[in-house]
């Protein structure tokens, strides 16, 4: 019997994806924010918790080998999906690329609206990607919140911390229901 060990990297990786799906899955954002539950929107909060994880990982030279093995595991865990879902092996590729270009698109408006500590952009970010919204609802602005509060949590672990594999998000039962724009 062949017995395969896993590297420390390798388990370090899989609990910090382990952690983002977990988050990204969580009822709340489907039922109380208004996230569509769909293939789209499920796809939409994981690349939203996986582009302020690598955000996060970006901004510390003693986490940065992370972010790559992260993305890698985030990709391979695409590639999977969409077998399972019986997407044909001549259009994953093209599907992957579609996918990382939403996924790179996606972080840029994240980072930019972080970065800017504006957080009607953050509400527009989240209304225009994940609801597909020109003007922001109420359950965009509770995200848009939200991924301030995700964003402010994650910059405070250690380096030390996320090389042990764990992530700590904001409990989006926290986040007050928001009033949408008038």
């Amino acid at each position: 019997m062949i017995s395969w060990r896993r590297s420390p990297l390798e388990s370090t990786i899989d609990a910090l994806y382990g952690a983002i799906v977990a988050q990204a899955r969580r009822p709340i954002f489907y039922a109380e924010f208004g996230v569509p539950d769909t293939v789209e929107g499920r796809f939409e909060m994981v690349v939203l918790h996986q582009a302020l994880t690598a955000r996060r990982l970006a901004r510390d030279p003693a986490a940065q080998r992370l972010g790559a093995a992260l993305f890698d595991r985030f990709c391979r865990d695409l590639d999977h999906n969409l077998r399972e879902m019986d997407v044909g092996d001549l259009t994953v590729p093209k599907k992957m690329r579609s996918f990382a270009e939403a996924y790179f698109g996606r972080a840029r408006s994240y980072d930019w609206a972080l970065t800017a500590r504006d957080p009607d952009a953050c509400v527009a970010a989240v209304a225009r990607n994940v609801f597909g919204l020109a003007t922001p609802s109420a359950g965009a602005a509770r995200l848009g919140h939200y991924m301030e509060a995700a964003a402010r949590a994650l910059d405070e672990l250690s380096a030390a911390t996320l090389s042990q594999g764990t992530l700590r998000f904001p409990d989006p039962t926290t986040i007050p229901v928001a009033v949408a724009p008038a």
